[in-house]
């Protein structure tokens, strides 16, 4: 391989989802682009996270519709769990994902290097010896899961979310360690598949990024499923024995279970990897960048999980084509966290966009601020479900819209819209007109809007 075969417009470190959507757009716009990547492109994402949980997810909802089915009239009989075919079923679909983003990078016109990236110098990138130059160059080497300290993930008796997705049989009992987005999608998929489970969370609340009245709603609904919630605690000890694990939490209580997912949160994939050498400045292993995903060192962008924020894919996804713009000379609208949808694939799901009520009050005050929930109640598509929950609006007494925040079954669906309403700075005035097909649940949208516009149909105080 000669040196001009080495030299590329756009460089970019990293194949998952924040990655791959910057070089395709840059590919797009007529740069010479080579992807980087040491495993398979689509990333944590598309292999180990997003799409395999969302799988086991719908398989734990058809496990619990199949327990529940006289309630709709339907004799049927839950016998058990068979892991390998739930793998086979779950392994299938990222298969043809995968199968299609490889059909993508061809189409596109995009390199592949197939190896472990190092950036040697803001323009050179080594893979596996050999060196690549770029005009450009994008960190994008995404997250990998954390852990307590001094607790090591072995992946028999102490998982991460990694281990957990490949198990070949239901555990009797787990310990979820961290209440967050992934201890809630797991512990709710253990739940519905069988396990006796256990939530342990150091803040006071689950989901605690949430909206409070989400957290309260899911809390609720886990314990009425059965599960055993643990919020304000600490853990002080884990001990692996022959038959299984023991939790002890700083008050001295102790949980024994078969199995214990540690699930604290992700940290960036930045270490050993040139950054710092390279003139890139890190904060707490995340990469110093500005709104415009500039690291401060000419020609060199980051985007996704290494930029410090939302852990989201399609917030990676966002930044990739902002990147490829804007190297691009586009210049186009930077990212905005708050404007990112974000959903909780758990039973009950969670999605919202925008403020909290907290955050709102804290910026604006509180007699700025006034709220409305309307109750799934109400909502003819969420009784035929089966479901409970409320849609919550939070805005500027005589202004916009600054939040929207869901819960229930499938409200995951509706955030697509809110994100609109968020996004435009919408006015309940804007909305309410707006006409939404009947049954559906997103007339709850549509109802609170109605509402918050002075015209409560179906909704009073």
């Amino acid at each position: 391989m000669n040196a001009e075969d080495r030299d590329y417009d756009v460089i970019v470190l990293g194949g998952g989802s924040g990655g791959y959507a910057a070089a395709f757009r840059a590919a797009e716009l007529g740069q010479r682009v080579a992807l980087v990547e040491k495993d398979k492109v689509g990333g944590t994402c598309l292999h180990y996270g997003c799409i395999p949980t969302k799988a086991l997810l719908h398989a734990a909802e058809v496990a619990d519709v199949t327990r529940g089915s006289e309630t709709f009239g339907i004799k049927a009989a839950f016998e058990s769990v068979d892991m390998t075919a739930v793998n086979a079923y779950k392994d299938k679909i990222v298969g043809r994902l995968y199968k299609g983003l490889q059909g993508l990078v061809a189409a596109n016109g995009v390199t592949v290097l197939e190896g472990a990236g190092r950036l040697a110098d803001a323009h050179t990138v080594d893979v596996g010896g050999t060196r690549y130059t770029g005009a450009h160059v994008v960190l994008a080497t995404g997250s990998r899961a954390r852990s307590l300290p001094g607790l090591d993930i072995d992946g028999t008796r102490v998982l991460s979310s990694t281990e957990a997705l490949a198990l070949e049989r239901v555990p009797t009992s787990v310990v979820v360690l961290g209440g967050g987005v992934i201890g809630a999608e797991f512990a709710s998929v253990w739940r519905s598949f069988g396990a006796e489970v256990t939530i342990v969370e150091m803040l006071p609340r689950l989901l605690p990024g949430e909206d409070e009245a989400c957290s309260k709603a899911v809390e609720r609904a886990f314990r009425k499923r059965g599960m055993t919630i643990k919020t304000g605690a600490r853990v002080a000890d884990v001990q692996r024995r022959d038959d299984g694990v023991a939790v002890t939490l700083e008050g001295g209580e102790t949980i024994d279970a078969e199995t214990v997912l540690v699930a604290v949160g992700r940290g960036p994939v930045t270490e050993d990897l040139g950054y710092e050498q390279a003139g890139i400045t890190l904060d707490d292993g995340f990469v110093g960048a500005d709104e415009r995903l500039r690291t401060g060192v000419p020609g060199v962008f980051a985007v996704g999980d290494v930029v410090r924020g939302l852990q989201l894919a399609h917030r990676g996804f966002a930044h990739g084509i902002f990147v490829a713009e804007e190297i691009a000379g586009l210049t186009p609208a930077p990212v905005d966290d708050a404007g990112i949808p974000r959903v909780t694939y758990s039973d009950p799901e969670v999605a919202s966009v925008g403020l909290t009520e907290a955050q709102a009050r804290e910026r604006l005050g509180d007699d700025a601020v006034e709220t409305l929930d309307y109750n799934l109640a109400g909502n003819g598509k969420s009784q035929i479900l089966g479901t409970q929950g409320f849609a919550k609006l939070v805005r500027e007494k005589d202004g916009p819209v600054l939040g929207i925040h869901l819960v229930g079954a499938r409200v995951g669906e509706l955030i697509g819209e809110a994100q609109l309403i968020y996004n435009w700075e919408a006015l309940p005035d804007d909305v309410a007109p707006l006409i939404h097909p009947h049954p559906t649940q997103s007339e709850a949208l549509g109802e609170a809007h109605l509402a918050l516009a002075g015209k409560p149909l179906h909704v009073h105080g």
